[in-house]
């Protein structure tokens, strides 16, 4: 549409206007015509003056801007092209492929890479930029044992002798830092020759004199602020940083390298935090702003430094002194002297690990809230302490007509709410329950009552709603202890970034508590449930099959976690067939589906074996599922395509609470790492494009790596 439809008839004279005004503006009509054509060629020049840099010009002109300068598009990105870009193409994430494969950032840096090329920082650049993982190069040939050159001691300066004594020596035992980090990326004790390449598609060796080794960390940091402590043992006074009573590892916070030309330290990458490194360097990780702090009884200043020290706390056998906080960074374990315990509480603010932005958190989400909805804020400052009085206040609103149907719930900060939920939705009512924009709040559903089950109930008042039937939408929570309970004719149920621990709860190896239970119960009701970016475990579906449709379930960018391959992932009560139809994208689902109807599942792993009811409708496309399977029809799915029914998907954890989550292997056949549409991996993690950017990284060291070097990518988390 036209930017200025009445711009060429605002050119006119007056008296012209007022004679077209009189004969009823045809003139008008005619030039808004023409002034549609002149915006278009006014567009037109202004983006062809737009493509002549690459900061802004159009997608389809960087390649021509990069031929210019010699510059090779990265492995992929000429599918992505042809297929189109954005919305334009038949699948909406190939922006976000084509955002992955970066070549806007490749393009602009060519020049300046190249004058700086065979220069290690520049390798860890390119990680950054194309792979989007942070990285430390490493030049092997430091590292490996050799013969001292005895003639040549005297020759040159002292440094230089000293700096030539240092390298390929035997290890020192004494260095007990040193031992600590040998075999990684920050190691310095030397290693036997080792005849592999560092970049071998086979068996990936490195220490040899012509290796080079980019180490990259593919984990991404999450921080949490201010969250409580969970108490293993009131009695001995001992502690997780993880709410759910879990081992979880501490990552550092990664601090921001001072230069371009910066060799990545140890601080500037999110590495799990070492018992030696973080008693050598508390300092640096302990405190306000960086990697953990401890706060204790309500106190505004955390627990002092001096107070803090470094233990294993693997068997809970060390006991600290009096006054003394003893800390386990790599098991995430806190214990208090006997006789300075903890009255009233313990908080902290930490960094874990994860794959990607699912299941809740403090990184940024995605919200819209409706300008008639009115907000009542939940936590420190917020006008209430519990979720339920502002459930409460909205309902009281809502029945006097101080507010429309739509209520928004907000909790604006990452602590744990214990209390008893009950949600009762009459007629149109829209209801939002979510955490505020940095926040991760805990609902912990305790064992309230002993004869019924303690679940979070969503109920719909009225049997027939029709078109009005009430909503909800859980956005960014955790809920343990207990899981949802849906009854009713309840419209739709939507789960936004939220984490319904399977299991119920954890133990401290991570193991469910209560592997049998489900996670979500649709117990005769008619909602509508969509589920994105979250994790949960079993959906248990009791329906009534002769009055009502099938429910329809839509899970995207999420795993469905029964805790096992043989539970059921999504059944009726007694393994029998779900009264639901399932759509499934980019999902991991793990444990077995028995379901009336699967309509559509696209780039998911579903590690236990489907039985389907209805076979005729719907479909399963580059997805992985078990042999034996009863299923609609396939198009392109594994095992069936590679013809191996050994073939199966591997894990680098199937615990919930462990940093690699979910994550496929290293070793996972290629067909399912790379058995997506768009040669992605198959499962939750099908965003973040991790093959491209493998491969588009594996290009460009390829032509950056020093003259006579192999270069090999080593991921490390």
């Amino acid at each position: 549409m036209s930017r200025e439809p009445d711009g060429l008839a605002e050119l006119l004279p007056q008296w012209h206007r007022l004679r077209d005004t009189e004969a009823g503006e045809p003139l008008r009509a005619l030039l808004a015509v023409i002034a549609e054509q002149v915006d278009l060629v006014r567009d037109g020049v202004e983006q062809g003056y737009e493509d002549l840099f690459v900061e802004t010009a159009a997608p389809w002109v960087l390649p021509y801007i990069g031929d210019l300068v010699g510059y090779k598009p990265l492995p992929g990105y000429e599918r992505v092209r042809t297929d189109g870009l954005g919305d334009a193409g038949r699948d909406a994430s190939r922006g976000a492929l084509a955002e992955a494969l970066a070549p806007r950032r490749d393009v602009a840096a060519t020049v300046a890479n190249r004058r700086r090329k065979g220069t290690l920082h520049l390798l860890e650049e390119l990680a950054r930029e194309i792979g989007g993982w942070p990285a430390r190069a490493v030049e092997f040939s430091r590292l490996v044992s050799h013969h001292q050159p005895v003639k040549l001691y005297g020759s040159h300066p002292a440094a230089a002798d000293v700096r030539r004594a240092g390298r390929g020596r035997l290890a020192d035992v004494r260095e007990g830092a040193e031992l600590d980090l040998a075999g990684g990326p920050f190691g310095n004790t030397a290693r036997s020759v080792d005849v592999r390449r560092a970049g071998s598609a086979r068996r990936r060796g490195g220490f040899s004199p012509a290796g080079v080794g980019l180490f990259v960390w593919r984990l991404k940091p999450y921080h949490l602020n201010r969250a409580p402590a969970y108490c293993i043992d009131r009695a001995r006074s001992l502690y997780t940083f993880s709410i759910l009573g879990n081992d979880a590892p501490l990552v550092t916070n990664p601090v921001p390298e001072p230069s371009a030309t910066h060799i990545a330290t140890i601080d500037n990458v999110p590495a799990f935090i070492r018992r030696r490194q973080l008693a050598d360097r508390l300092a640096d990780y302990y405190g306000p702003g960086k990697s953990f702090t401890i706060w204790r009884d309500g106190q505004d200043e955390p627990v002092p430094m001096s107070d803090i020290v470094v233990a294993d706390l693997s068997q809970w056998r060390y006991r600290p002194r009096r006054g003394q906080v003893a800390v386990d960074p790599e098991l995430g374990r806190i214990a208090f002297g006997s006789r300075s315990a903890p009255r009233q509480g313990v908080w902290v603010t930490y960094h874990y690990a994860l794959g990607d932005d699912i299941g809740g958190g403090e990184y940024q989400r995605e919200r819209d809230t409706s300008p008639a909805a009115k907000v009542y804020r939940v936590g420190p400052g917020g006008g209430h302490q519990k979720i339920m009085d502002a459930y409460e206040e909205w309902h009281e609103d809502r029945r006097a007509g101080r507010c429309g149907p739509e209520g928004v719930i907000e909790i604006t900060h990452s602590g744990a709410y214990q209390e008893q939920l009950d949600f009762d939705l009459e007629r149109g009512d829209r209801l939002e329950l979510r955490a505020a924009e940095g926040c991760r709040p805990v609902v912990r559903l305790l064992d309230w009552y002993s004869n019924r089950p303690d679940a979070l109930n969503i109920r719909a008042q009225e049997e027939d709603c029709g078109a009005e039937a009430p909503r909800i939408v859980l956005d960014g929570l955790l809920i343990t202890g207990r899981g949802l309970h849906v009854s009713g004719p309840v419209g739709a149920v939507v789960l936004r970034h939220c984490t319904l621990v399977p299991g119920w709860s954890l133990e401290p190896d991570c193991d469910p508590h209560s592997p049998e239970e489900p996670s979500l119960v649709l117990d005769r009701t008619t909602a509508c449930v969509q589920i994105e970016h979250s994790v949960l475990g079993t959906i248990e579906v009791i329906g009534d099959e002769v009055n009502h449709d099938p429910l329809p379930i839509h899970i995207r960018d999420s795993v469905l976690d029964a805790t096992g391959h043989d539970r059921e992932a999504l059944s009726a009560p007694d393994c029998r067939l779900a009264h639901a139809v399932l759509h499934a994208y980019r999902t991991t689902v793990i444990g077995e589906v028995h379901t009336h109807a699967v309509d559509i599942a696209e780039n998911s792993v579903f590690t236990g074996r489907m039985r389907v009811a209805r076979r005729g409708i719907g479909c399963l496309r580059y997805s992985y599922v078990p042999p034996g399977s009863r299923t609609p029809r396939r198009h392109r799915c594994q095992p069936d395509l590679a013809g191996d029914e050994l073939l199966r998907p591997l894990f680098t954890s199937e615990r919930y609470g462990t940093p690699a989550y979910a994550r496929l292997a290293g070793a996972c056949p290629p067909e399912i790492r790379r058995g997506a549409d768009d040669g992605s991996e198959m499962g939750v993690f099908h965003d973040l494009y991790e093959p491209q950017r493998e491969d588009s990284l594996r290009a460009r060291l390829a032509e950056y790596t020093p003259a006579g070097t192999d270069a090999g990518i080593i991921p490390v988390t």
